[in-house]
């Protein structure tokens, strides 16, 4: 019996999203010198990069990719054991270090070798936003220079629409505000998602504590870190230790689980992963079946679409099998207007260049 085919719905807008261009799964850390980026990003990549105790050691941003945790992925290839497996991954930058300046290159500058010598992190979250604010603004003020020499040769009024959103985009930040904080309508979006600004980015908050601090979940700067938080867009705040996390990655398997046991901690990193996708505001799906288990992230769909059979990964845990889950009603049939939700199964049918392809 062929699937159930949906009902008919409504196409619902697609909710513009501020500060992605396109589908990237891309992070970057970001901070003062001597915070622990470095030594973070090297626990979780396992890459041997420079990340010595000096100011600047990471001159260039680096980069990996990271598998993302699900547990869905995981129970999916148990299911099927396939032949081959496509985790989710996410790729992460370590940027240099910024300090006052970095706008105008100060990081690269080698006779700027020292950072302030008082741990105040609240002091660094406003050099942090300061320097990308005054990045953005730098940008916009070039951008509007461009766009009123194109308008003398142009009676473009998309031009006209641009320039007056630029001016507003330049006030908003000049006020100290971040763009991502702003009220903007879809079409100020479509255009500000073009200008990849800095401070429209999704955030997350790491705060680096030794492992005692982190063991207690106590730690003086945490309340004064979390109300400036607080008045600066509220997102998320994730308490870590690198020196836990250097540990836990040097140790074997079972060392690190009895060593976490017997401390009574646990790796962050786990959470960070999935907290730096999740902020992306991506979602995903998953293709599944004895050749190949493989996640993908929802786009168009491809030239010579004819349908997608789609169930919900709870049901197929639920009930066991595909089988069972045609047997519910509950394998459906889906048009091209389908809105993709996050962790459905689907086996996509095309038919490009007049042959039926699965």
């Amino acid at each position: 019996m062929p699937p159930k085919a949906s009902k008919s719905k409504e196409v619902p807008a697609e909710r513009a999203i501020l500060g992605r261009f396109s589908s990237h799964l891309k992070i970057g850390i970001v901070g003062l010198p001597n915070v622990g980026k470095s030594t973070l990003f090297n626990t979780l990549t396992k890459l041997s990069i420079p990340a010595e105790n000096f100011p600047f050691c990471t001159i260039e941003p680096n980069e990996a990719r990271v598998n993302i945790p699900d547990e869905r992925f995981e129970w999916l290839c148990q299911l099927f054991k396939p032949k081959s497996e496509v985790a989710a991954f996410l790729e992460i930058h370590d940027i240099a270090g910024l300090v006052r300046g970095a706008h105008q290159g100060a990081f690269e500058d080698p006779d700027i070798i020292h950072v302030d010598d008082i741990v105040d992190p609240v002091r660094d979250l406003e050099v942090i936003s300061a320097e990308l604010r005054l990045k953005d603004i730098e940008f916009i003020e070039r951008r509007i220079e461009d766009v009123e020499k194109s308008m003398k040769r142009s009676n473009d009024k998309q031009l006209k629409i641009e320039l007056e959103l630029c001016q507003k985009v330049k006030a908003w930040l000049e006020e100290e505000k971040d763009v991502r904080l702003g009220e903007w309508k879809a079409a100020d979006i479509e255009i500000l998602n073009t200008f990849q600004l800095l401070t429209a980015k999704p955030v997350v908050y790491l705060v680096n504590m030794n492992e005692k601090d982190y063991q207690r979940k106590k730690n003086k700067f945490l309340p004064k870190i979390h109300a400036w938080v607080q008045e600066h867009g509220g997102e998320t705040i994730i308490p870590f230790s690198c020196v836990l996390e250097r540990t836990l990655a040097d140790m074997l398997p079972h060392e690190a689980d009895k060593y976490c046991e017997e401390n009574k901690v646990q790796s962050c990193l786990p959470k960070i992963i999935k907290t730096g996708f999740s902020a992306i505001n991506l979602i995903y799906f998953f293709t599944a079946g004895p050749d190949e288990v493989k996640w993908a992230i929802h786009t168009d769909f491809e030239r010579g679409f004819i349908c997608a059979e789609v169930m919900k990964f709870d049901d197929l845990k639920e009930l066991g099998s595909e089988s069972a889950v045609k047997a519910a009603g509950k394998y459906k049939q889906e048009g091209k207007t389908y809105v993709v939700q996050d962790g459905d199964i689907i086996f996509f049918k095309f038919n490009v260049s007049g042959g039926g392809k699965k």
